[in-house]
Parts: C-alpha cells; sequence; structure tokens
C-alpha cells in the first residue's frame, strides 16, 4: 500500500508568525537596513565637509591631497577599528577608497576654479 503524500504547508508569509528564526532573520535585517541608512548619510555629510574644504583649497591655491594627513587619518581609523573590534585592513581599505572619491573632488574643484579664474 502506498502512502498518500502529505502536502507540503506553505511557509507563513509573515516572518513574524509562526518561524522565530525568520523572525530573526527579519528583525536583524531591519536593523542592517537602518545602518546602510545611516551610513549614507553621514557619508553624504562628510562628502558635505570634504566640499567645503576642496572649495577652501582651491581658494588658498592649496594641493588637493594631504598626504600627512591622510597617514594620520589611516593610522587613527585603524586603532578605532581595533578598539570597535573591526578588521583594521577593511578600515583602512574603505578610508583609502573615501580619500580617493575626496581627493578626485577636489581636484575636479580647483580645475574648475583655475578655469574659472582664467576665464
Amino acid at each position: 500500500m502506498n502512502p498518500k503524500p502529505v502536502p507540503s504547508t506553505p511557509r507563513n508569509p509573515d516572518p513574524a508568525g509562526s518561524d522565530p528564526a525568520l523572525a530573526e532573520l527579519e528583525r536583524l535585517r531591519a536593523s542592517i537596513d537602518n545602518i546602510d541608512a545611516a551610513l549614507i548619510h553621514m557619508l553624504a555629510e562628510r562628502f558635505r565637509c570634504t566640499q567645503e574644504v576642496g572649495k577652501l583649497k582651491a581658494r588658498a591655491h592649496l594641493p588637493p591631497a594631504d598626504p600627512s594627513r591622510e597617514t594620520r587619518q589611516i593610522e587613527r581609523l585603524r586603532q578605532l577599528a581595533r578598539d570597535a573590534h573591526l578588521d583594521p585592513d577593511f578600515a583602512e581599505k574603505f578610508l583609502a577608497f573615501v580619500i580617493r572619491e575626496v581627493i578626485r573632488h577636489h581636484e575636479a574643484i580647483a580645475a574648475n576654479a583655475r578655469q574659472a579664474s582664467e576665464g
């Protein structure tokens, strides 16, 4: 005799429903989404500040990059990462990416300022 197959019960689409693992997963993902949003807003604010720095440097004819500050910042961020139990190499790579983007912005601001003064 062949037993009749039992139809599978569909999973509850509401993660907060009967499956605690899915509810926890949803809670964690919501936290991650909030943190991602905060990171984006913090980066936007950082770039607003660095844009002002770039304008100041252009007006004062200062170079777009400041290698000694970058070195100090990298070491400071590596220490902050260690204190926060985050991989310092990851923190350094992240900061290096941000610094490269800032310098690119500063170079564009300086070039625009030069063109404006020549024109």
